[in-house]
């Protein structure tokens, strides 16, 4: 790669919803920002900016307000005042409600597209931000002296080829990242064997600021989350075997299936929209750093969205980042530092841990078919339905594992004091 290379300090690779809100939150920083896109949002389809439907943690919401972000995505979203588990064919359930426990809200909905297209309106209003969109990285050398990165910009006849180089190189291009793959960082799979089939659905009783999580022996989870319009987003998970008899159905059919795997808590669904099907694995990175590189968001990790919390623990991945290079900014100190990256990794290590086994965790626990597991698990929700604590506790696993909540959470800037 040629030496003459466009130089930035942090070069992120990736302009998803992690990528874009780590540039939005290092925006306000000396540090010289890029921001490398394939897609130009609003000018084509952005794979992460679909009309899936993201819960997002109080402590992500906060993120996302004190990033400017939220006033725009606050629009389509939607507050969840209460979550509904339960257990197909057994007796029991659980009910987990803001309201006695003194907050507005358990957590938000909202389409990625509107929080995609939030984010990048806000990082248009800075400029000091650069963004090589639409661009891909063809290679990537990354060394103890700094990372050149080569892109290809444009396509067809005004196709070119650019060299950038950075100090650190953050990944943030989803869980097949090539820049993890040049750093030589191991990645670990477990396949779940199974499918998440995604579609708008409307039902005979209106969404209410109720999200429900129906488990069952027959198929998979089937979350239901609310929409501002009144209309339900269902995420329904199914065996990989499974998903074109599901999937692919007549609209009568999909709703007949659906309403006997889900049961009538919101009556007769009437209409279901396109569906789309997602395979489903856990996929982590042994290691969060290599030379001049971090990862973040699917590029670290990618968790089955059961617990939905797959987009927050990415939140918190770029809020810790930020807030390290931040400190790293006012010190004068090299971004991509050896040192500061072990420190990333530390601080991420005791949060991305418990999300992980957490997640993983219930994905098995439900899956469990011995003589008499749906027995206990149904005892097990009757117990804790009765246990305000540990509604008090399953509450707080969406601000993260982690003793340190990072600024951005708080409500407060990166810059400043990280205690």
């Amino acid at each position: 790669m040629s030496d003459s290379a466009a130089q930035s300090d942090v070069l992120i690779v990736g302009g998803g919803m992690v990528g874009a809100s780590l540039g939005l939150a290092l925006a306000a920083t000396p540090l010289r920002v890029a921001i490398v896109e394939p897609v130009l949002p609003g000018e084509g389809p952005q794979p992460s900016f679909d009309e899936r439907c993201t819960a997002l943690a109080n402590g992500s919401r906060r993120m996302l307000e004190t990033l400017g972000a939220w006033p725009a995505i606050a629009t389509q979203a939607t507050a969840i005042q209460s979550i509904q588990v339960s257990d197909a064919g057994q007796f029991g359930s659980a009910r987990i409600e803001a309201a006695p426990m003194g907050m507005p809200a358990l957590g938000y909905t909202a389409p990625n597209r509107a929080i995609g297209a939030a984010l990048w309106q806000a990082l248009r209003a800075h400029p000091q931000v650069r963004l090589i969109a639409p661009a891909r990285v063809i290679d990537a050398r990354l060394e103890e002296g700094g990372a050149q990165v080569r892109l290809q910009t444009g396509s067809g006849a005004a196709a070119a080829e650019q060299v950038v180089g950075a100090k650190l190189v953050v990944a943030a291009d989803g869980d097949r990242s090539l820049i993890r793959e040049r750093a030589g960082l191991h990645a670990v799979e477990v396949d779940y064997e199974q499918v998440a089939i995604v579609a708008h659905v409307s039902a005979e009783r209106r969404a209410a600021g109720i999200a429900y999580e129906r488990f069952g022996a027959a198929a998979g989870p089937i979350a239901l989350l609310p929409r501002p319009d009144g209309h339900y987003t269902v995420v329904w998970t199914v065996a990989r075997g499974e998903v074109d008899g599901v999937g692919q159905q007549s609209d009568e059919m999909f709703l007949a299936a659906l309403q006997q795997a889900f049961g009538w808590r919101v009556g007769a669904f009437t209409r279901a929209g396109q569906r789309a099907a997602y395979p489903l694995l856990l996929r982590r990175a042994t290691q969060l750093i290599g030379t001049r590189t971090v990862l973040v968001g699917n590029a670290a990790q990618s968790l089955h969205p059961v617990a939905g919390q797959g987009f927050n623990l990415g939140l918190r991945d770029a809020a810790t980042l930020a807030e390290l290079l931040a400190s790293a900014a006012m010190a004068g100190a090299d971004p991509g530092a050896a040192e500061l990256l072990a420190r990333y990794q530390q601080q991420r290590l005791q949060d991305r841990a418990g999300m992980i086994g957490f997640t993983d965790s219930l994905v098995r626990l439900f899956a469990l078919s011995f003589p008499g597991a749906a027995t206990l698990r149904s005892a097990g929700l009757l117990l804790f339905d009765a246990l305000p604590a540990a509604k008090r506790a399953l509450s707080g696993v969406s601000w993260g594992f982690g003793a340190h909540t990072p600024r951005l959470l708080r409500g407060l800037p990166v810059g400043g004091d990280s205690q």
